[in-house]
């Protein structure tokens, strides 16, 4: 066991679900993570994650998926204060530095992309975005822009459960101010 896991296993309760928050973005799931202690490895806990996860309400989901910045769109600064939102903030500046080096033409496509997906589904695009091209995305965002709502709400739960995966894999390799 990470020696991450193991003191995170003996915070209080509010402590560590607002620790683990970063990673998911829906404070539901992290309560109900946390209500799952203690979590001996990190394959139990990404069991665990991915579980609590779609067993989650649609309001749950959305509240994770307004923790998220657009795809393109740099993330505000967190203030020192907020460890999570600051955790979160660099994860995302992470995942999307491919984007972050596109072409003006593909930013600007993205951009567009985006603002259309938002009038069609009321909510932003996301997609696990670590280690794809601008052009992947955008190839991605067009297919998916042809989902009906039940669908791409659940394509767009998807994305967001392989991002958690990701997030609590290096929320159990991070420094420990992170």
């Amino acid at each position: 066991m990470s020696d991450i896991l193991a003191r995170w296993n003996f915070l209080p309760a509010t402590v560590a679900a607002n620790e683990i928050l970063p990673c998911c973005g829906s404070s539901a799931w992290a309560h109900a993570i946390v209500a799952r202690r203690p979590l001996l490895s990190e394959e139990l806990l990404l069991s665990a994650s991915d579980e609590v996860w779609w067993s989650l309400a649609e309001s749950d989901w959305t509240e994770a998926f307004r923790s998220h910045p657009r795809i393109g769109e740099v993330p505000a600064q967190a203030s020192g204060k907020n460890i999570a939102s600051q955790a979160s903030t660099i994860w995302s500046q992470q995942e999307q530095q491919q984007v972050s080096d596109a072409s003006d033409s593909a930013k600007t496509a993205l951009a567009e992309g985006n603002r259309e997906y938002e009038r069609r589904f009321d909510r932003i695009f996301i997609v696990c975005a670590t280690g794809k091209s601008p052009e992947e995305i955008l190839t991605i965002l067009q297919q998916r822009l042809k989902n009906d709502e039940p669908i791409e709400l659940r394509e767009t739960a998807e994305q967001l459960r392989q991002i958690t995966q990701i997030r609590l894999r290096k929320w159990l390799q991070r420094p420990r101010q992170i």
